[in-house]
């Protein structure tokens, strides 16, 4: 029976999650992080300490539904039912409906990405802000600008104090209605005690509208006004706060754009799969129905030009099919009956009926982009620094901007200090806005994964993505992963009646030894197989089991020896006359040894182009095989790997990794069997080759979709680009606020410089957001070319 080479991704199910009873959250049940709460007999679970502490002081309250959750402006977009939207920056955050992160304030967004091309609602609603916002802005900055490029003030004369209720009236609708998201953002992050730069900026526009309103009054009041700021200490600065939150708009509008832009190719995988399947019924007719009615068991017809609507085996026809989508081979591959096909590939020029395995969310390629989706919003150990530092930032911006206008109010210029203290003030808490800092790793991420996925290599988690680049030692397994897997009977010295004993009880295994075995069985020697019965496997040494009450044993000589047997003076003295590139299995029925075959595998094409990469890079490449060492030590020397740990059992495979990374080694594993299993777990990072073993697969942090070694090369490059492009985002953000703060408070006033007031900081603190943005997008740019997705449908051609 042949063994399944498909991809196959088991992904671990969710874990529980509560209802945050204070602010509507959803919260993982085993790792609350604001803790729980006991009431009644009940636990609460909680996304932060504020909702704990507020909770724990009036439980009825909230549970008589005395509080409102804390969201932002009414949903921009329906909520999907069973839907659930995640905060792009911090995955904790979950909720069930759309809106706003009540930390970060960004929008949440549903965790299974969408293959619509239609505009993200939230760009819309920004941008149509936004344009509102330039609309009134550019007068409201010409009128107030007015007094300093127009000689003898000819309009301010003119107008006189209505002027400023010109400006009040323009300014207003901005700050309110345009800003009102980020303004509402803020008051959310108040509230559940969760500072963020959204804290910075309704503080900054806060104060600084509410004073200009304050001014205004005065002045209308009869207070007399000089359009100076040295002259007297009642000047509104109604653009100033108007001009901030435009500025705030244009950063989050590209920042939005910039996230669509990298979703585009996990959008594109969704496209790929087809509404409807040509299910073809129990009496001979063909229908076409959705997807959501098409089960496994059923048979699909896919005609020349389709996609693969499915999973599943081809019953008839002979076709080709492009598994570039999935892959990123370009080659199409053959397919016959009993082949496997996969969802969102393309059938060729033949017509080809399926037999469903597996359709919607259960295929290969929707667990592809689930897998996208957890990596891109998963966090790396440096982001719990970047975490840190932010929890403490904002606090420090405020105390700084205090102090700010304390010194001003006291220091400053007698006739002008108020003016000054706030100014300086607005100034340090627009220009520290955090979102750069936010933005500096999550945007590399989300770029890294996306692109990575594009040439069909899938991380598991960003974890995964950080350790690969620091990895300096590489282990390959031989069968399966250095060779392509599909090993052959070199020799053999078994005769028919004990091969259709022995293949019987391999057919039981996954193991490409015991596949090769079962062809030689049945395709060479066109012999028919028995049920087997009690099949047992160990992993890395061989199978037992029962045929016809006949105890059948194959395995390596350890195997045998294990279970009491001899090979006998004959069997010995062979063994060293035998090919060193095979592996040897041993048969031995019902305690008496029966003979061996030799089983041969060819090398995988790129294979030593990939160990030679690797060791031109400084990587230290292992070889640890089960085979015997001879047969490891001649297919080490063709790839050219110069340490090999052969005779190896999967705990030894174990101890071999762990040995490695006792000697201060950052060590990577890559394989693709259930032997690999306990040492891709133990690696640093494990890496699984896609037509590999499920256990494998789900043992190993990082997936090779398509079967080719390079990939290993290529993703340690990414990921490197990737650490690298989050190291310089961060360097960036730092090295902006340590230099923007002071020169915001003032400091250089003293010396003869000027104030640089909240328009410039807020465009300031906009241009480092770009700029960060900018940097995380430019690994995007791919040094070699990359898989090429289809964007719409192939032309069908009926048949």
């Amino acid at each position: 029976m042949p063994t399944r080479r498909s991809l196959s991704l088991d992904l671990a199910p969710a874990d529980q999650t509560a209802t945050d009873p204070v602010c509507g959250m959803s919260v993982e049940t085993t790792t609350p992080r604001g803790g729980t709460h006991s009431h009644n007999g009940t636990i609460y679970y909680f996304c932060s300490d504020g909702c704990r502490r507020k909770f724990a002081a009036d439980a009825d309250k909230y549970l008589s539904g005395g509080h409102q959750p804390m969201t932002a402006e009414p949903p921009i977009v329906a909520p999907v039912p069973g839907a659930r939207y995640v905060c792009p920056m911090d995955p904790d955050v979950v909720s069930d409906r759309p809106g706003a992160c009540p930390k970060c304030g960004m929008a949440l967004e549903p965790d299974v990405p969408s293959d619509s091309d239609a505009p993200d609602p939230e760009q819309r609603d920004m941008t149509r802000r936004l344009i509102v916002g330039v609309v009134l802005g550019v007068p409201l900055l010409i009128l107030a600008m007015t007094d300093m490029f127009v000689p003898s003030q000819p309009l301010a004369a003119a107008i006189g104090e209505r002027l400023l209720v010109v400006q009040a009236v323009l300014a207003t609708p901005i700050v309110v209605w345009c800003g009102w998201p980020l303004l509402v953002r803020a008051w959310n992050s108040v509230r559940a005690i969760s500072p963020n730069m959204f804290t910075l900026i309704g503080l900054g526009v806060g104060v600084a509208y509410v004073y200009s309103l304050v001014a205004l009054a005065l002045v209308l009041s009869g207070t007399h006004l000089v359009h100076s700021l040295g002259q007297h200490e009642l000047e509104p600065f109604f653009e100033s706060a108007a001009w901030v939150v435009i500025l705030v708009l244009v950063g989050q509008v590209l920042e939005l754009r910039a996230r669509t832009r990298t979703g585009d190719a996990v959008r594109k995988l969704v496209r790929l799969t087809p509404k409807t399947a040509r299910v073809i019924l129990s009496d001979g007719r063909e229908e076409d129905r959705p997807l959501e009615m098409v089960h496994p068991g059923d048979v699909v017809r896919v005609r020349p030009g389709e996609y693969v609507p499915v999973d599943g085996t081809v019953r008839d026809g002979t076709t080709t099919v492009d598994e570039s989508s999935l892959t990123g081979e370009p080659t199409p591959v053959p397919k016959t009956a009993a082949a496997a096909v996969m969802a969102g590939t393309v059938n060729g020029s033949g017509s080809i009926t399926v037999t469903v395995a597996r359709v919607g969310g259960e295929t290969v390629l929707a667990q592809v982009i689930h897998l996208v989706g957890i990596a891109q919003r998963s966090r790396i150990p440096i982001q719990r620094l970047v975490d840190h530092v932010s929890a403490w930032f904002v606090p420090a911006v405020v105390l700084i901007a205090a102090a700010t206008f304390a010194g001003w109010l006291w220091f400053g210029p007698p006739e002008s200090r108020l003016v000054y203290a706030v100014v300086c003030s607005v100034s340090v808490l627009v220009i520290a806005c955090p979102c750069a800092l936010g933005l500096a790793t999550p945007m590399a991420l989300v770029v890294g994964i996306g692109r990575a996925a594009g040439q069909g290599v899938l991380f598991r988690d960003a974890a995964a993505l950080e350790r690969l680049g620091s990895v300096d030692a590489v282990v390959f397994d031989k069968t399966g992963t250095l060779t392509v897997g599909r090993p052959k009977i070199l020799s053999s010295t078994i005769d028919d009646a004990a091969l259709v004993l022995a293949a019987s009880v391999e057919q039981a295994s996954e193991h490409p030894l015991a596949t090769a075995i079962v062809k030689h069985a049945t395709e060479e020697r066109r012999l028919t197989l028995r049920p087997a019965q009690n099949v047992q496997a160990t992993a890395g040494q061989g199978v037992r089991g029962t045929v016809d009450n006949r105890v059948v044993l194959a395995g390596n000589l350890a195997y045998l020896q294990a279970n009491g047997l001899s090979i006998g003076k004959e069997g010995e003295a062979l063994s060293p006359n035998l090919p060193s590139t095979g592996t040897i299995v041993y048969v031995a029925i019902d305690g008496k040894y029966e003979g061996y075959f030799v089983v041969g595998d060819e090398l995988r094409p790129e294979s030593a182009a990939a160990v030679a990469s690797l060791t031109e890079a400084g990587i230290r490449v292992v070889m640890l095989t089960g085979d015997r060492k001879a047969a490891a030590e001649a297919m080490a020397k063709q790839v050219g790997i110069h340490e090999v740990i052969a005779e190896t059992l999967p705990a030894d495979k174990y101890k071999a990794i762990e040995k490695l990374k006792a000697e201060g080694r950052v060590v990577a594993m890559v394989g693709d069997g259930i032997n690999d299993a306990p040492a891709l777990a133990a690696a640093d990072v494990g890496i699984a080759l896609g037509t590999g073993t499920d256990v494998a697969v789900t043992a190993a942090g990082v997936t090779l979709v398509r079967p080719d070694l390079r990939g290993v090369v290529a993703a340690r490059e990414l990921s490197r680009a990737t650490i690298r492009s989050i190291r310089q985002n961060l360097g960036l953000a730092f090295v902006y606020n340590v230099l923007a703060i002071p020169v915001a408070a003032g400091l250089l006033v003293p010396f003869g410089g000027s104030l640089i007031g909240p328009v410039w900081a807020a465009a300031a603190m906009s241009l480092s957001s770009v700029s960060v943005i900018l940097n995380s997008l430019r690994p995007t740019r791919p040094s070699a070319p990359a898989t090429t997705f289809r964007t719409s449908p192939p032309a069908t051609t009926a048949g």
